[in-house]
């Protein structure tokens, strides 16, 4: 087994070793990935995903969300699916809701008047992510629960997704990261990249569904669909720190102090 640097078919797919402690030192390497949506993998990716150490895949989107795209799998070993979804943060749920929204009725002006109800009730990223937070403390300790116990052989290193591996992925990643010592700009760098990642072919594609919804391509819907401003998580570890930071907040979803002391082991080897 091998620590995975690539998958063929994802667009945002990585490891979070290598990352700078705190207190000195990174975090291991093929410990937790995260990554995009495996439903595109190609027969290449399919056998990087197969000689990895990866054994465990969080897929934190909604069963809707898999049905319309199935997360590809090689056959040739088993893989533990832990399925965790997580509704705030399916950007699909929200247009879906706006073209529902403006569909009701026939008159152009009630829909239009619809469709801007709509718009102006959708958050901000910042605000998503803590409204994600306040109800995704038990998801969140899961998460942290099956990273602390990965182990070498079987190989069970964790990869989380979501759909775009930015919003969902990159709250959950942050977190675990945070909780075990890794240096916030470091973090808040790797949350940042989901953008640089998704931008071309996988945002136009998203950009093409949330039109064919009926929903207008706004400056804030593309932010919602593809953009990973630093401004956004910073915003979102600021609510953190006002509820004891990341490990209490995970302890308050249920992760119970010999589990947060094993992830920093398996992370941080501390």
């Amino acid at each position: 087994m091998t620590t995975a640097t690539s998958l063929e078919g994802t667009f945002n797919f990585r490891d979070t070793g290598g990352m700078p402690l705190a207190g000195g030192g990174t975090t291991a390497s093929g410990i937790f990935y995260r990554s995009d949506a495996l439903s595109s993998l190609t027969p290449k990716g399919l056998e990087q995903l197969a000689a990895s150490d990866i054994g465990t895949v969080v897929d934190f989107r909604t069963p809707s969300e898999r049905q319309m795209a199935p997360d590809r799998l090689p056959v040739s070993r088993p893989f533990h699916v832990v399925e965790l979804p997580l509704l705030e943060g399916a950007v699909s749920g929200l247009v879906q809701q706006g073209l529902q929204s403006a569909a009701r009725g026939g008159d152009p002006a009630e829909k239009a008047k619809a469709m801007d109800a709509v718009l102006a009730q959708i958050p901000s990223l910042g605000e998503l992510y803590i409204g994600m937070m306040k109800h995704g403390a038990t998801t969140f300790a899961e998460l942290a629960r099956l990273v602390a116990d990965a182990t070498e052989n079987p190989p069970t290193a964790v990869l989380v997704h979501c759909t775009a591996g930015k919003d969902r992925t990159g709250i959950g990643s942050a977190l675990l990261l945070d909780a075990v010592g890794v240096e916030r700009p470091a973090i808040v760098a790797d949350y940042a990249s989901s953008g640089a990642n998704l931008s071309g072919e996988w945002a136009e594609r998203m950009y093409g569904m949330v039109a064919q919804y009926g929903l207008p391509l706004t400056a804030q819907i593309k932010d919602l669909v593809a953009a990973t401003p630093a401004s956004a998580l910073e915003h979102a570890l600021e609510w953190v720190d006002a509820q004891g930071g990341s490990a209490a907040y995970l302890q308050s979803g249920g992760l119970t102090g010999a589990e947060l002391v094993a992830l920093k082991g398996r992370l941080a080897g501390a």
